[in-house]
């Protein structure tokens, strides 16, 4: 995670267009994920340990069949 606050990131897996994505960002304390598309949308805001959780869960194979 990026250590500079209030940085938004981009997804790598985004297409040229920015389209198909997710943005993060680290406040210090919760992560912050939105759309790309919709960036002056709504966000989701997660805590530290439930952020790790989802990513731990995208890297377990059996949840991907």
């Amino acid at each position: 995670m990026d250590a500079r606050p209030w940085t938004w990131r981009r997804a790598s897996t985004s297409d040229a267009a920015g389209n198909q994505c997710v943005e993060v960002r680290w406040t210090g304390y919760r992560v912050l994920v939105r759309d790309s598309v919709r960036s002056d949308g709504e966000h989701l805001a997660l805590a530290p340990g439930a952020w790790q959780t989802f990513l731990n869960a995208l890297h377990t194979p059996h949840l991907h069949e």
